[in-house]
């Protein structure tokens, strides 16, 4: 972006400079456009020579003075120069100026650049210059450079003697005390001196009026500025001084000034521009109409600026380049570019010549809408018309390119500058930088600080704006070289402070940040507003709640003022971490000091305290709110429908429902949907929830909460075939994206008993999405495992692994409950993970690997797997005979069936139900059903009366058992 003084114009004509004034003699010679295939950041950086040691600042190129391009005769430029190189300034003027005339002595004072010098000059002609006589002229002179150097001391002292001495001020006096203390920020009492002129009866001039109108505008009063035109066409003085804000001083106080009341001596006779003249008046001077066509753009009036801007061509007043600038400038920033264009052409028609300011302004108009290659072409064109690149030109090409990232043009533009001798601007660099690490190019960034800062010195203003680049990626290290650059002579600055702390902030390094801050008074630096604002900002976005609130306490005792923003992060980080009453306690410290809480605020606080339960304190801040006349959003009337929810006060809930949908902009959010929902849901209220469900339907927002609600609805009052279709839709909605999401359809397929979809989305959670599985899912798998027929010691084993956190304990899990499900494929690809180094020497591994390798029919390598068992020196378990039993019925193998069925006959192995169960399913699918019903009487042997029937029984309890595990799954959804 440009610098907001780009397109400043001046109200006068006594200050326009040349179309000239900024080209160096360098910079005259004419070169051709060429992009540089090659690229080089070694740039040509040229700064004032200095004969201190340290490196000088870096100041605007072409930045000479008007005085050294000016041309006198006589003995003016032999005194000039002596004056400029004598450290006796009395002995000089004593030798030269005792013979000048009255119009060198003026010229002298004129090219005097610093205010005591000319003081002194004038002093000296006052004193020993035979003849001389105190005039207007000359304290006009003095006037102004004490007003430019804001000497109000040693102007009013000047005033008062010239008051004394019978000089009475002209229009040009007050036109030049009205533009100093207008430049000055001084508004009102730039005014004011209009009103000193109406007391000596003395009537604004076109200067004049035009100088009050500038100053005006520059303080954004544009309607104040169009009556005191109007007005003054009139032939009035139309002044509200009442509506400028400026606390300075008072129209009673400067009524009473000595300043005011001495300068208003003697009468003076109304002239032919008082406000007695009838006739309508009417400007003549170009500044003046360039001056009024500015105010009309900046106030957004483009048919007042169009109109005065028609007036000059009809009434022949000469249209200059800065009219015509004017007028493009405010057609393209109000979206007219085509008349600005046009605009253009009339310039050519009129024989007024464009200089390059205009094509600045195209270049950055058509940059800014979007249009890069039009912007280039008005870049190109200014050295085609015979015109050099300035400042502003290369600034804003620049700023445009790095803007989109054409890192190739940009170094176009940079290596042509190199070419031409032209330094980059202070400003441009750190937006070339931030191009850079935007693109991941660190080291060109670098290299360009570096580069720059070898001839000079960054402001601390540009200096953060670097730091402020690698802050923002996180780069704290870089950004750290920077602030501890050997050559920075801005060490002291709080601004460089504060945005080194930001860096260290976003890259969570919360000690160094408080480390910094802690060294900044050693330094002779003291923290401002900004500086505690952000440190407790980061402390409580971090929940670092101790740091934060004493460097709350730190910032109040030191007199700075914390802002809402401020308190309302502590607060929302108490309320985080459930400490409320310490968020109560910061919330009437903020009361104490006068801030006031702002719906953010009183959001936290509703919000933490409906999480609690603690409905009446919610309620409480909800009126306390809107006693305060704080507007409610909807993240207040979300959190208020929450706290009805945790009591179950549905009425009160419905209320702040309705209010939603009328009050607010597109009626109720998702988040406060999905509170009334989970509402009706714990009611089991399903067509009220039904209702709100739809209206999110055919809104299109519904998230994973809606759906994971409505299932939890329809599955707690068993309508499964519903559940199972919204479970569905979720997953056609491509909500189904993390493990919450996923363990909520999961334990919907389940409770509805399709257990293979169940594991089919096990496996895309584990194998396609590789999510990070909780405990949530696994509850699932575990209660699948036992519902797919596998033995409960082998489901705790498992569970065991699990928990302990073991080696490869998911792809075992995944294994066997693939195996189970008889997806063999899946189940052979979880196999693969267990085998591919060596095997846990733990029987949870082995057990599901023979499992997973039996069930898909490899008996071979199930086998295999119980040798290598064996050779490590593991002896096999329960889990481990129950499933080589399994395999050995799948492989028709009765014999090893009859061995193991031999070992719990007469002893050898504990009698076990699983076990008993594995033997008598292995010779079922051996085809041996009598021996199967030996076994079963066997059972019957073996434990006591009726364990057939126990047997089942005990069936039912796991039943039972995996309902009470589902149900504490709902409780916790």
């Amino acid at each position: 972006m440009l610098h907001p003084n780009c397109y400043r114009h001046y109200t006068s004509s006594r200050d326009v400079p040349s179309s000239s004034f900024f080209l160096t003699s360098r910079s005259r010679v004419s070169l051709p456009w060429n992009f540089s295939p090659k690229v080089s950041t070694r740039f040509q950086l040229h700064c004032s020579s200095s004969s201190s040691s340290s490196p000088p600042r870096c100041s605007k190129p072409n930045s000479n003075s008007r005085h050294h391009h000016r041309r006198y005769g006589g003995v003016i430029p032999s005194i000039l120069r002596s004056l400029s190189s004598s450290a006796d300034i009395e002995t000089t003027l004593t030798s030269l100026c005792l013979n000048l005339t009255p119009k060198e002595q003026t010229v002298l004072l004129k090219e005097q650049t610093r205010w005591d010098l000319t003081l002194r000059v004038f002093r000296f002609f006052q004193r020993h210059h035979q003849g001389y006589s105190s005039n207007v002229i000359h304290y006009n002179i003095v006037l102004r450079a004490l007003g430019r150097a804001a000497k109000w001391d040693e102007l009013r002292l000047c005033w008062l003697e010239m008051s004394r001495s019978g000089v009475l001020p002209t229009n040009n006096t007050y036109g030049m005390l009205v533009d100093v203390y207008g430049k000055a920020g001084l508004v009102k009492e730039a005014l004011l001196w209009i009103k000193h002129m109406e007391q000596r009866s003395q009537f604004p001039d076109e200067v004049t009026m035009a100088t009050v109108v500038r100053v005006l505008k520059n303080s954004n009063e544009f309607d104040s500025a169009d009556r005191f035109f109007k007005g003054w066409c009139e032939g009035r003085v139309v002044l509200d001084l009442d509506s400028i804000d400026d606390d300075h001083v008072s129209l009673k106080q400067f009524l009473s000034m000595e300043l005011f009341k001495v300068g208003a001596r003697g009468p003076v006779e109304r002239t032919s521009n008082s406000s007695s003249s009838s006739s309508p008046r009417k400007p003549r001077l170009t500044s003046t109409f360039n001056a009024l066509i500015d105010l009309y753009g900046k106030a957004g009036r483009l048919e007042d600026a169009a109109s005065l801007f028609s007036e000059m061509l009809k009434s022949g007043v000469a249209v200059d380049t800065v009219t015509f600038n004017t007028m493009i400038h405010i057609c393209g920033t109000h979206g007219r570019l085509s008349e600005a264009e046009a605009l253009l052409k009339k310039m050519e028609e009129k024989g007024v010549n464009a200089d390059t300011k205009t094509y600045n302004i195209l270049l950055t108009l058509h940059a800014e809408g979007g249009d890069i290659e039009a912007g280039l072409r008005y870049y190109r064109k200014i050295r085609r018309v015979g015109l050099f690149p300035d400042t502003v030109t290369h600034r804003a090409v620049l700023h445009v390119l790095c803007q989109r990232k054409m890192v190739k043009e940009v170094e176009d533009v940079l290596a042509e500058m190199e070419r031409n001798n032209i330094r980059i601007d202070e400003h441009s660099v750190p937006v070339i930088m931030e191009m850079y690490v935007d693109e991941g190019m660190i080291g060109k960034a670098k290299a360009l600080f570096e580069r720059f800062q070898l001839d000079c010195v960054l402001s601390s203003t540009t200096l953060a704006a670097v730091i402020d680049v690698y802050a923002e990626k996180g780069l704290w290290v870089e950004a750290e070289s920077v602030f501890y650059g050997k050559r920075r002579s801005v060490m002291n600055d709080v601004l460089v402070y504060n945005v080194m702390i930001k860096a260290y902030g976003m890259a969570k390094l919360h000690e160094k940040a408080l480390s910094l801050f802690k060294g900044m008074k050693n330094q002779g630096t003291w923290p401002d507003e900004c500086t505690y604002n952000s440190l407790v900002q980061m402390l409580s976005g971090s929940d670092l709640v101790d740091e934060a609130q004493r460097v709350l306490s730190e910032m109040v005792d030191s007199g700075c003022k914390p802002g809402c923003k401020t308190f309302s992060s502590l607060i929302a980080s108490y309320v985080r971490l459930g400490l409320l009453s310490e968020a109560v306690d910061v919330y009437e410290e903020m009361r104490k000091a006068g801030v006031k809480p702002n719906e953010v605020v009183y959001g936290s606080l509703i919000n933490g305290f409906a999480e609690s339960g603690m409905v009446e304190e919610a309620i409480q801040y909800f009126k306390t709110m809107e006693e305060d006349g704080v507007k409610s959003n909807q993240i207040v009337l979300t959190s208020l429908i929450k706290a009805y929810s945790k009591v179950g006060c549905l009425e009160e809930a419905r209320r702040v429902y309705d209010r939603m949908k009328k009050d607010t902009e597109g009626g109720p959010d998702v988040a406060a949907s999905n509170s009334m929902l989970s509402l009706c849901a714990e009611l089991g209220m399903v067509s009220e929830a039904e209702a709100i469900f739809n209206d999110l339907r055919e809104k299109g927002t519904c998230d994973v909460i809606t759906f994971a609600t409505m299932m939890y609805l329809y599955k707690g009052m068993g309508m499964l075939d519903e559940a199972i279709e919204v479970a569905e839709e979720m997953r056609e909605s491509g909500l189904l994206n993390d493990c919450v999401s996923f363990n909520q359809v999961m334990a919907c397929y389940a409770a509805d008993g399709q257990l293979r979809e169940c594991c089919e989305l096990f496996r895309e959670m584990l194998v396609e999405r590789k999510l990070s599985l909780d405990w949530g899912t696994f509850k699932t798998v575990f209660t699948l495992l036992k519902k797919g027929g596998v033995p409960r010691e082998a489901v705790e084993q498992l569970q065991t692994a699990y928990n302990e956190g073991k080696p490869l304990a998911t792809s075992a899990i995944a294994a066997t409950l693939f195996s189970a499900m008889g997806l063999h494929a899946y189940a052979m690809d979880s196999c693969k993970e267990v085998t591919r180094d060596e095997i846990p020497l733990e029987h949870y591994a082995y057990n599901a690997v023979i499992y997973a390798y039996g069930a898909s029919g490899e008996v071979d390598m199930a086998l295999k797997t119980y040798m290598r068992m064996q050779e490590k020196g593991l002896k096999p378990d329960i889990v481990t005979q129950a499933y080589l039993v399994g395999v050995y019925g799948r492989a028709g193998m009765v014999e090893g069936v009859k061995r193991v069925h031999g070992w719990i006959t007469f002893g050898e192995l504990e009698a076990n139900q699983s076990l008993f169960r594995a033997v008598r399913e292995a010779y079922v699918s051996a085809n041996r059903r009598d021996l199967a019903d030996v076994v079963k009487k066997e059972m019957s042997i073996a434990f006591e009366d009726g364990q057939e029937e126990e047997f089942s029984s005990i069936s039912g309890e796991e039943d039972e058992q995996e309902e009470e595990d589902e149900s504490e799954e709902d409780d916790e959804f």
